[in-house]
């Protein structure tokens, strides 16, 4: 089957096992509009940020949702592998790369749903951004980069997981990255020994651009510091997923 022919086809039944796992699906879409709502009407009025708090958390909440849900592909991955439907697709001439981009593909769209559903939830709410519409497709851009790279390195994970449920592990890993970040409180407000950690993990300048830009507040090179974050771990993957898929594979 010609590679472009494949790639829609492999995308579309990942999608479809997507919306099987009604369960997986609603989590994954609800908890970060659980997580706001929780954050802006439960600590929001205790923590301060020289803004309203929905305007300062939603970018935050953003970067959970889309961890959370690209650890979903790990979960679909390892459970192929486990399944032995991957023989089958190799006796159709159907490799690796194409069938991790097609989980990387759908996990891409399920997460862009899940973003779009947290900014409605997040306007409803009293979110009120000041971007206009470059500052817009800017922060969509780094948004869509980053779900991509998680995609990508959850791909990767479930290449490296023995079962689906040890895949699913990842969950906890990229859940908790957001925390200890700008996400939710000012770093200068954390313990000093955390703030090295908390400026320079991956999340906090990909928040802070998206919170900066829907704003219209100066970003400085935070941006090119995400996308080089984003480039680094979707390369990482890349690298590191064609010889585990041989591994698993052989």
């Amino acid at each position: 089957m010609p590679e472009l022919a494949a790639w829609p086809v492999l995308t579309g039944r990942s999608l479809r096992m997507t919306f099987r796992n009604v369960d997986s699906l609603l989590t994954a879409l609800l908890l970060p509009v659980m997580v706001l709502l929780l954050f802006v009407y439960l600590f929001g009025g205790a923590i301060d940020t020289g803004t309203d708090y929905v305007t300062y958390a939603v970018p935050g909440v953003l970067m959970l949702c889309a961890a959370y849900g690209a650890s979903m592909t790990a979960v679909a991955v390892a459970a192929d592998l486990n399944e032995g439907i991957v023989d089958r697709f190799r006796s159709m001439d159907i490799g690796g790369r194409l069938l991790l981009s097609g989980h990387i593909t759908a996990g891409t769209l399920r997460n862009l749903g899940s973003v779009a559903i947290v900014f409605a939830v997040a306007f409803a709410i009293g979110f009120r951004p000041g971007a206009g519409a470059l500052r817009w497709a800017a922060a969509l851009g780094l948004i869509t980069a980053f779900i991509v790279a998680m995609s990508a390195v959850s791909a990767m994970v479930g290449l490296l997981a023995r079962t689906a449920e040890a895949a699913g592990g990842f969950t906890f890993f990229v859940l908790f990255l957001p925390y200890p970040s700008s996400a939710f409180v000012p770093i200068h407000t954390m313990p000093g020994w955390l703030h090295g950690f908390a400026r320079n993990q991956p999340a906090t300048p990909i928040i802070e651009s998206v919170r900066g830009l829907l704003l219209d507040q100066p970003v400085g090179t935070r941006p090119a510091v995400a996308l080089a974050w984003c480039a680094g771990l979707l390369l990482a993957a890349a690298a590191f997923s064609g010889p585990l898929f041989r591994r698993r594979t052989r």
